[in-house]
């Protein structure tokens, strides 16, 4: 899972808190941790590979635009997942398999500087791989709102990459540096230093739970008044289309709550904790225990984000896996609209969602003027992703 508690971990002088959930069995913990991550990886791979489906060259289609933006930001949040869980699924072998190794963290005068090597070298990895994932989906919410609006396309990747990486790499060697400052086998104690560590960890995700939802909702508006702009009216297939579009927004919000906001209280638990004097009182039980619960669940859910993000994104998309990868044609990108069928052409909407309504015919596209960048701006919202 994803946790600054992990990096204070690496430090042999943590503090109560932090000792008390890391050392409440650390073997089934690690233990949990290694299924999710593992069951996480290996579901999201199945799902992201393609799939034995019809082929677009059987509806009239020539060649293939490039894709989306939209799409390669769905593309790059599934990889960041895959990437965290490879750290989570390597550190978590290590604590199983060598704990004596890991024991060794604590020993403040130890001598070998591997066991706090590869803490911290683990540590940084996954934060550093789901920080840039809170990044990318803060981009998506801003690309989707940009182009229903007009103002985004497949040239501001470039910007995105910029900011999630650099921001990413930005705040996250911020955070350690200062944590581990002096050094990792002398951190500084006390409640202070730490903090900028846990603002760094957990900006781009409260980012995300905050100012997502704003973006979406107003992208759905926009959406609502772009689809009356089509043909000046607003059908049953409009209203379909917008109310995919709205669904699909309150899945990605769904999933990011259901995965991070044990992570939320658990942070709120522990900090309270840190506040007693004495933290091992009586009156202090059912906080500890609720803490020692969201712990666990935090090992469970964070790495599954990966596996529910493509259930959100795209549905299950079945094991009928297709292993002739030269022949495939890339399915995530965008229905092309300059080699149609003889009788119409397949709008990148209706190629998306498969609404008959859609077809139309070319002569009247042509007097919306506008309609194919509308087509294009709602393609953009609309697709399957890379496995529809």
């Amino acid at each position: 899972m994803a946790s600054p508690r992990l990096e204070t971990f690496c430090c042999p002088n943590r503090d109560p808190a932090t000792q008390l959930v890391l050392s409440s069995r650390p073997a089934v913990f690690s233990a949990l941790c290694l299924g999710s991550a593992t069951l996480g990886l290996l579901l999201s791979t199945l799902q992201l590979l393609p799939k034995k489906k019809l082929s677009y060259r059987k509806l009239g289609r020539a060649s293939l635009p490039r894709a989306s933006s939209s799409s390669r930001i769905l593309l790059i949040v599934c990889a960041c997942d895959l990437l965290g869980c490879l750290g989570i699924i390597f550190r978590s072998s290590v604590w199983l398999g060598a704990p004596t190794f890991i024991g060794n963290i604590s020993l403040v005068n130890g001598t070998s500087v591997w066991p706090a090597t590869f803490c911290v070298g683990s540590a940084v990895w996954i934060q550093l791989f789901y920080s840039a994932c809170f990044w990318w989906l803060f981009c998506y919410a801003v690309d989707a709102y940009l182009v229903v609006r007009r103002s985004a396309g497949i040239s501001t990747i470039v910007l995105y990459h910029m900011m999630t990486w650099g921001l990413a790499i930005l705040l996250c060697v911020e955070g350690v540096a200062m944590l581990y400052y002096p050094s990792v086998s002398n951190c500084e104690e006390g409640l202070e230093h730490a903090i900028p560590h846990y603002v760094t960890t957990y900006a781009p995700l409260l980012l995300v739970l905050l100012v997502n939802p704003i973006l979406f909702s107003r992208t759905v508006a926009a959406v609502a008044s772009l689809l009356k702009g089509r043909q000046g009216i607003y059908t049953e297939n409009e209203r379909r289309l917008g109310s995919e579009i709205q669904i699909r927004f309150f899945k990605l919000m769904l999933v990011f709550i259901i995965c991070w906001s044990s992570n939320l209280i658990n942070e709120g638990l522990l900090f309270y904790l840190e506040m007693q004097p004495d933290i091992s009182g009586s009156h202090l039980k059912n906080v500890r225990n609720a803490a020692l619960i969201t712990w666990f669940i935090m090992g469970i859910l964070n790495p599954m984000q990966g596996f529910l993000f493509t259930l959100a994104f795209y549905g299950w998309t079945g094991f009928d896996v297709d292993f002739n990868f030269r022949k495939k044609e890339i399915p995530w990108q965008s229905m092309s609209t300059s080699a149609a069928p003889e009788n119409g052409y397949i709008s990148p909407v209706g190629s998306s969602l498969n609404y008959p309504g859609y077809i139309q015919n070319p002569r009247k596209t042509a007097e919306l003027g506008n309609g194919q960048q509308s087509d294009e701006a709602l393609s953009f919202l609309s697709e399957d992703g890379i496995c529809s």
